[in-house]
């Protein structure tokens, strides 16, 4: 929402233009030869109930044999679900008996992280902003510690007393002081997942870098980004295993639904003060 943003990922939104979001519709009616009514299409359009488009908005294609609810391409089989797979399947590589520590633990993202996490034998740790979420993160998603951010006057303290052998693998969509204070904690070897930085998406000037940087060399760690569209070719793959694992019971989905359009504004509003868990999703039509 930055308009001065040179984000090449997400540019930002046109000012005095309608808000976008990820959407999943059906096409009604269609003059473009390669998207004929009735198809179902993904792509990031404006906050309406009925969008008119050139077909060049189309950001991620929907698979061509629906299996799941429509609501879950755009949570667990969607960039969430996909996001936690390719981070943890290929940059943390979780091995029994070590310890994950997870940031936004009860959002869509991390609720999925730290549930692949366990499918592996890792002990699970969750950062998250109330108590009810940590008796959550317990409860539905398997966490074996949790850390309530907003009750504690030491982050680095509390971390350290819930992974009193350090963190072999930190699943990072924060960044900022909360990067800072998993760095502080690493195990030797371990690995540190960047998957986003919220806390830092809303500065008007660039924010400044952890200062312990150093520690990724004393404890022979490593620390890599990635971008979840860039492994499309690879969707296929990370939706069957996914799907086989809820199936299985292994992963629990939790959606945070809300009904109409008119409720777009307050499920945006409420996903950023934090009230919600799981992915947050607006209904406007029956699928």
């Amino acid at each position: 929402m930055n308009e001065d943003s040179a984000d090449n990922v997400l540019p930002a939104m046109a000012l005095n233009a309608p808000v976008v979001g990820l959407t999943v519709g059906r096409v009604i009616e269609s003059r473009h030869p390669d998207f004929p009514e009735g198809e179902l299409l993904m792509g990031r359009f404006a906050w309406e109930e009925y969008t008119i488009s050139d077909g060049t908005a189309f950001v991620k294609p929907m698979p061509s044999e629906i299996t799941s609810p429509l609501s879950h391409y755009l949570g667990i089989l969607g960039d969430t679900g996909l996001s936690a797979y390719f981070g943890m399947m290929d940059i943390g590589k979780p091995r029994p008996g070590e310890t994950v520590l997870v940031s936004a633990a009860a959002g869509a993202v991390g609720s999925v992280a730290g549930q692949i996490a366990k499918i592996f034998g890792a002990r699970t740790v969750g950062i998250t902003s109330s108590e009810e979420k940590c008796r959550r993160l317990v409860d539905d998603f398997g966490y074996d510690a949790t850390i309530d951010r907003n009750a504690v006057d030491d982050l680095g303290e509390a971390i350290a007393n819930a992974c009193p052998d350090g963190v072999d693998i930190y699943f990072d969509s924060i960044g900022g002081s909360m990067l800072e204070a998993a760095l502080g904690n690493l195990a030797v070897k371990a690995r540190v997942v960047l998957c986003g930085a919220i806390s830092t998406y809303g500065n008007a000037e660039p924010a400044p870098g952890p200062s312990n940087l150093f520690e990724l060399v004393t404890k022979q760690a490593t620390m890599k980004g990635f971008l979840c569209h860039l492994e499309a070719d690879r969707y296929d793959e990370a939706r069957r295993q996914l799907s086989a694992w809820i199936d299985s019971g292994k992963i629990k989905n939790v959606e945070y639904m809300f009904e109409g359009i008119e409720n777009t504004p307050l499920a945006f509003c409420q996903m950023f003060r934090g009230q919600n868990v799981g992915k947050t999703l607006v209904r406007i039509a029956d699928e």
